[in-house]
This record gives structure tokens, C-alpha cells and sequence, in this order.
């Protein structure tokens, strides 16, 4: 049978899903969106993302692929699931992938935002589900000079859980973008790097905010950088102002413009 490799654009608000992954019980955004492939192709149907998000994590861009009958285009797909996907789910693009397409190992490039609320307001409830509310002095120029730091390839033993990559990984990430944007009513802090580690944005955040505040010394960033257990990290930040962005894929591997 004639096949179509598909990507898929999925966004998710995450509050209602216990991660990504594929579990037997919770409810997951893998597991909804292989029900409505399986559903749409009568037969039960696996789907790749380029990454695991955690319970609570939003995505605004998480890549998805998936291989289908060639009768179906990435339009009619896209319109298909959309029509029997839950609400908290939205298909926002798809496209047709050349046949080596990998959702995780072809990307090249993910992007994240973590939102935090510095004013009175970060606390009412049509902010506080997607802002971690931080109302104390932050520094941020203490916050512009460790995301200098991060840029380059760095080990991130310290930001991440320990245990969960392999024992042969070097823990080596490329910080091709890092800062922290001033935005209404607080800050963004972005970041784009070639992978990410389990926990790594939230550690990341979590320790740059005590860091600004006051609550650890400046000097510490740096070390972590460098040290090769997560025994001093501080507690990573909440997981619900975190999304994913958006994933890069090499131009090539797209039968249809990206």
C-alpha cells in the first residue's frame, strides 16, 4: 500500500494531560491523538514526537509524525483529527515529510518559553494557569548575565534528573539562543537549543530565579555548568507556564512548503 510520511504541528493546553508519553491509565496527549488516528484509520496507529513534555506542560508547536495511507493528504488529515480530537488539542499545520523523517532524530533545533508574573495580578486565575508568579525584586541584570553564560555547548549533568539518560550520555546541549523578555505584566524567558534534558528548562529557570533573587550567589551558575551531579540544582521551576515553542526540521526532509 501507497504511504505518506506526515508531520504534524500539535498544540496543547497541558494542564488536563499527564505528559506526553503514551501511559495504561492517565490520560496523555499521545494516547488522544493515537486514538483519533486509530479511529480515523480503523486500525490502532502509533505516532512519534520530537519530545516528551511533562505533566502540565504546554505546546504551541510540539512535532509529530506519523505514517498514513497515501489517500490521505496532510489537509484532509489535519481536518479529520481536528473534528475528533479533544478540545484541549488542536492540530494547528501538517505536512508531507520525505520517508526518512524522524520526529525526534531528524530535528535540529526546539524551542521553548517559560512565563513569569512579577505584578499583583500574576495571581488571578486568568493568569496564574499559564505563569509562575514570582512577586519579589528580581534582578535582571543578574538574569541578562547567566543567560550569556548558557549560549555555547555546555554538559548539563547538574539540570538534569539523574537517571533518566543514558549512562554513556555526555549530558552536552547547544544553547543556540537564551533571554529573558520583558513582557506585560513580567518576563519570558526563551530558549532554543539542539536537545533538552529531563527537567532541564525548569531547572534552568527554577535556579536563575533564586539566583535573581537573591537567594544563592551569582557565582553558582557557573559552577553548575560544569559539575557533573545535580546534587546542588535548586528545585526545578512549576511546570505549567512552560510550553514548547515550536521544533526545527532540515528543509529538505519537507514534500510540502514549510
Amino acid at each position: 500500500m501507497d504511504q505518506r510520511t506526515i508531520q504534524l504541528v500539535l498544540q496543547y493546553d497541558g494542564a488536563g494531560f499527564a505528559g506526553w508519553q503514551r501511559q495504561p491509565g492517565p490520560r496523555t496527549v499521545q494516547g488522544e491523538l493515537e486514538a483519533g488516528m486509530s479511529r480515523l484509520l480503523g486500525t490502532p496507529t502509533g505516532v512519534m514526537g520530537a519530545g516528551r513534555t511533562d505533566a502540565g506542560v504546554h505546546a504551541r508547536g510540539q512535532a509529530v509524525g506519523m505514517t498514513v495511507p497515501a489517500k490521505w493528504t496532510p489537509a484532509s488529515l489535519r481536518r479529520a483529527l481536528n473534528a475528533v480530537c479533544p478540545p484541549d488539542m488542536w492540530i494547528a499545520e501538517a505536512f508531507e515529510m520525505a520517508p526518512e523523517f524522524h520526529a525526534r532524530y531528524s530535528a535540529t533545533a526546539r524551542r521553548y518559553s517559560y512565563r513569569v508574573g512579577t505584578d499583583e495580578a500574576a495571581r488571578s486565575p486568568f493568569r496564574r494557569r499559564w505563569e509562575h508568579a514570582v512577586l519579589r525584586p528580581i534582578d535582571h541584570g543578574v538574569l541578562s548575565a547567566m543567560t550569556t553564560q548558557l549560549l555555547g555547548e555546555h554538559q548539563f549533568f547538574a539540570f538534569a534528573v539523574r537517571g533518566t539518560a543514558p549512562t554513556t550520555d555526555a549530558h552536552r546541549c547547544q544553547i543556540q539562543h537564551a533571554a529573558w523578555v520583558p513582557v506585560e505584566g513580567g518576563l519570558r524567558f526563551d530558549i532554543q537549543a539542539n536537545r533538552f534534558l529531563h527537567h532541564m528548562v525548569r531547572f534552568l529557570v527554577g535556579t536563575m530565579l533564586q539566583i535573581a533573587t537573591g537567594d544563592r550567589p551569582v557565582t553558582d551558575f557557573g559552577a553548575l555548568l560544569v559539575a557533573d551531579r545535580n546534587d546542588d540544582i535548586s528545585p526545578p521551576a512549576p511546570p505549567h507556564a512552560l510550553c514548547l515553542e515550536a521544533v526545527e526540521y532540515p528543509a529538505p526532509l519537507y514534500r510540502t512548503a514549510a
